[in-house]
């Protein structure tokens, strides 16, 4: 058989799961909406309950297409309990349930604002733990897209930035980052084990840690009022930034590394543009066209495989 009947006969999800700059560009897609849709939320659905029934109905999403891989793979899971809790309580638990509460404190755009901030803390995590430096392109890739990024939030007009007013929400989302990067990191010490397996057990034991939170929340706050906002809020966190966005995210750096997966980070804020002028009307002007030409030069730099790397299948 031929190479190009070869190719011809991948079928297109095993084809997209492959293809890491596409995963990694569903991510942000996906993480750029869980922004705007977690603004609309603060005020209605308190964060701690949002990201508990956020992953526990990810949890039942996957769990039938995950159970055969968690039963074989549930020794391997057995061995390695810490890095595995690590990882729930980091990528799931914490990070989520900071970004929501934050919301409370701070506008939507000061967190797409933030977000690029988030390939630096990967980068200080991977040098911390693992004594990985930042190649020179990807170094140059991050300042690129960073520059791209302040032009687009900044409207072109980088006197704004005296105007941009940090509060205590910006603080918890920068705190949310630098778990997340810790994440990031870490996700290249879990075991063998099948994505699903990985996904599945994460949102499950995540889930299971925000439970004492959850219960004092319901005692602390009023509870989630059960509107057809509110669920639909609930399905759209659920399905796309939790299922979609990380099963794209995790097979996306098990492909390239998290140091040339995490430039993609700059592409939250460049969604978020390109959906506020979708649907919110908002004309696309020149500063948009000028910041989203330097955010995917940037990714593209930082995230080619670095000279004399090994091929990889």
């Amino acid at each position: 058989m031929s190479a190009t009947e070869t190719r011809a006969n991948v079928s297109p999800i095993r084809w997209i799961a492959n293809q890491p700059y596409l995963l990694l560009s569903i991510t942000a897609l996906c993480w750029a909406g869980n922004a705007v849709v977690g603004k609309l939320a603060a005020g209605h659905i308190p964060p701690v309950t949002l990201s508990f029934l956020r992953w526990f109905f990810a949890f039942l999403i996957i769990l039938p297409l995950s159970w055969k891989y968690l039963a074989q793979d549930w020794n391997a899971i057995r061995g390695r309990p810490g890095i595995m809790v690590l990882l729930s309580v980091t990528g799931i638990s914490a990070f989520n349930t900071m970004q929501y509460w934050s919301l409370e404190h701070t506008q939507a755009i000061n967190t797409l604002l933030l977000q690029p901030t988030a390939p630096l803390f990967v980068a200080m995590w991977s040098l911390a733990l693992f004594g990985t430096r930042l190649t020179a392109a990807q170094a140059i890739g991050i300042a690129l897209s960073l520059v791209g990024v302040l032009v687009i939030m900044l409207r072109g007009d980088l006197t704004s930035l005296k105007d941009i007013d940090f509060n205590r929400g910006d603080l918890i989302f920068v705190l949310a980052l630098l778990i997340f990067g810790l994440y990031s990191v870490m996700t290249a010490k879990r075991p063998a084990i099948h994505p699903l397996s990985f996904v599945a057990f994460t949102f499950g034991c995540g889930a299971a840690c925000l439970i004492p939170l959850f219960a004092w929340e319901l005692y602390a706050r009023p509870a989630m009022a059960l509107n057809g906002a509110n669920l639909l809020t609930l399905f759209y966190v659920a399905v796309f930034p939790s299922t979609v966005a990380y099963l794209c995210f995790n097979r996306g750096v098990a492909l390239i590394g998290a140091n040339r997966a995490a430039p993609f980070f700059h592409l939250v804020p460049v969604f978020g543009t390109v959906m506020s002028i979708l649907f919110l009307g908002e004309r696309p002007q020149l500063f948009h066209f000028i910041g989203f030409a330097l955010v995917l030069t940037g990714v593209f730099v930082a995230s080619r495989k670095p000279p004399g790397a090994a091929k990889t299948a």
